[in-house]
């Protein structure tokens, strides 16, 4: 009976292959617009909170076209990130979801000193209250970013 009950233990403490390398927690404080939703996203970034950060892209985390260990991995020596919005954001509609392209400059520090500048933009998604879209379609997330290295 010992061998069997520490074999279940044993089981259930193995690591499948088959699961996410990672669970994010809910987040119950959906972003309220697109800037908010960067503005989170690097708050996350900050905090070291990648799941979390990483669940913001669509599609589990693979619009940013990364596995969630790339990702995490791409800020192994990021040691502080900044956003800032450097423009207006309008919201336009298209088949049924709502899209704005957030304008940002993000200030980083690497883990050696090194300041990092960067600009560009985020696409930020959500569908619109259509009948049959998930809670994680409803809210902001981001399809795309284009962040360029500035001087």
């Amino acid at each position: 009976m010992r061998v069997l009950l520490l074999l279940l233990v044993l089981a259930g403490c193995a690591k499948r292959q088959d699961t996410p390398a990672f669970v994010a927690a809910p987040d119950t404080s959906a972003p309220k617009d697109p800037a908010d939703a960067v503005r989170k996203y690097y708050a996350f970034l900050e905090a070291k909170d990648y799941p979390r950060a990483y669940a913001m892209w669509g599609e589990g985390g693979l619009a940013s076209k990364q596995t969630y260990p790339e990702f995490a991995a791409g800020f192994a020596r990021t040691a502080h990130t900044r956003v800032t919005v450097t423009g207006p954001v309008s919201i336009e509609g298209a088949a049924g979801s709502s899209f704005a392209e957030v304008r940002v400059r993000v200030d980083a520090l690497t883990t050696d000193g090194q300041e990092q500048k960067f600009g560009g933009a985020y696409v930020v998604r959500r569908a619109n209250d259509v009948p049959g879209a998930t809670d994680a379609q409803l809210r902001w997330h981001f399809d795309a970013a284009r962040l360029d290295t500035l001087p």
